[in-house]
């Protein structure tokens, strides 16, 4: 309940009091007062509900305290709680409200994802930390400086309109892309997925979807998130070891989020507004069509990336690209060598895989032991250095 409910509670109080704190402590004391009365008296007839109206009281309550030290403003946010908020609020508008807050340039990339995760997630502190490899006390301090810098800068509570919806809906979509590639191979620890922040990517990719049917990029990203999660149970072994997406194995696909995510692919097609996510989910679709890797249709996996290089070009694109090449492990090689991407261990890792296929053994290990060196993900560093041992001669 408090998974599914928080955030939609915390999103309809903001509405009510215009105080992120305040709605937080609400919400919380609200589910601490179900937590005690619901045992003995069972379920109410509109949990969801309960909760909003229980936290609404909580708020009120808050604020006429406030006003008895004849704070004005407590007194005006008060009789606005009183007089305009309905028992549950416009759910759909308020949480589209919370996500542009919560995704405002004005604050930083890392402050966006992690306030996103909070307020719409309604993970605690404790579990955001863990996903970012920080000490509970730098998130927590994180948290209160972007709230504090939304009440600060009095970053309105509202969804953008006009001009400025197309850059805070980029910034909206880039934070939930982010949240599921942090899901999908972790930065660091030992696991390569993180199935809470990919489950919790995907939820709001929904969400966006639900409240902005119209929106190609926003169905883009929702089918892109869905082909590649439906590879996750054939990415590792049973021991948790990084498996190649030509090494997998098919049958553990999952067969309904691929059929979901073709369909939302065709349907951006019918669309006919081509951006970088529905090119990327485009891509994805071509691998899921193909009963086995060398069935994949690997011509039009470069023409989707030259299209997406036209519209997003990126040195990671171009590597992305570089390992589709159909044209031979030299020429990819040649494209990879030139790209400036000496920090990322993905870069290394392509050029050591193409090297071993060439039969330059001594360059491939160098670059192997480079992207060992660069990433932090121990399944990937494992099964990268089965790739170096893989070189030494039996």
């Amino acid at each position: 309940m408090f998974r599914e409910e928080y955030g939609r509670a915390v999103a309809v109080l903001v509405g009510v009091c215009g105080d992120i704190d305040l709605a937080e402590e609400a919400v919380q004391e609200a589910f601490t007062e179900a937590v005690r009365r619901w045992p003995s008296s069972g379920l109410p007839p509109s949990p969801a509900g309960w909760i909003v109206t229980t936290a609404r009281n909580r708020a009120i309550d808050r604020l006429r305290r406030e006003s008895t030290r004849k704070d004005r403003q407590a007194q005006a946010t008060l009789l606005h709680a009183r007089d305009e908020v309905p028992e549950e609020g416009p759910v759909r508008d308020d949480r589209l409200r919370m996500i542009f807050t919560c995704c405002h340039p004005a604050l930083s990339t890392p402050a966006r994802v992690a306030l996103t995760l909070r307020l719409l997630g309604g993970l605690t502190t404790a579990e955001i930390a863990r996903a970012f490899l920080v000490p509970e006390p730098t998130m927590a301090q994180r948290l209160v400086r972007a709230k504090g810098k939304i009440r600060d800068a009095r970053i309105p509570y509202r969804v953008p309109d006009g001009a400025e919806l197309p850059d805070r809906l980029r910034s909206v979509l880039a934070v939930v892309y982010l949240v599921f590639n942090e899901g999908h191979t972790a930065s660091s620890g030992e696991r390569l997925v993180r199935d809470d922040l990919c489950a919790e990517a995907i939820r709001l990719g929904r969400l966006l979807a639900e409240l902005m049917p119209d929106e190609p990029e926003v169905l883009g990203l929702l089918a892109l998130m869905l082909l590649v999660e439906s590879r996750r149970a054939a990415r590792t072994t049973a021991g948790g070891a990084l498996v190649r997406l030509s090494e997998q194995d098919r049958a553990r696909w999952d067969r309904e989020l691929v059929a979901e995510g073709q369909a939302i692919v065709r349907r951006c097609l019918r669309i006919g507004r081509p951006g970088p996510y529905q090119i990327q989910a485009a891509i994805n679709a071509v691998h899921s069509d193909a009963p086995s890797a060398d069935d994949t249709d690997w011509r039009q996996i470069v023409l989707l990336y030259d299209q997406l290089m036209a519209v997003a070009p990126s040195p990671v694109v171009a590597l992305n690209r570089a390992v589709a090449e159909v044209d031979g492990a030299d020429v990819a090689l040649g494209l990879v060598d030139a790209l400036d991407l000496d920090g990322y261990h993905l870069f290394h890792a392509v050029r050591a895989d193409l090297l071993r296929r060439l039969g330059r053994p001594g360059e491939a290990a160098e670059a192997y032991e480079a992207a060992i060196a660069r990433t932090a993900n121990d399944a990937e560093r494992e099964h990268l250095r089965r790739g170096l041992r893989s070189l030494a001669p039996s």
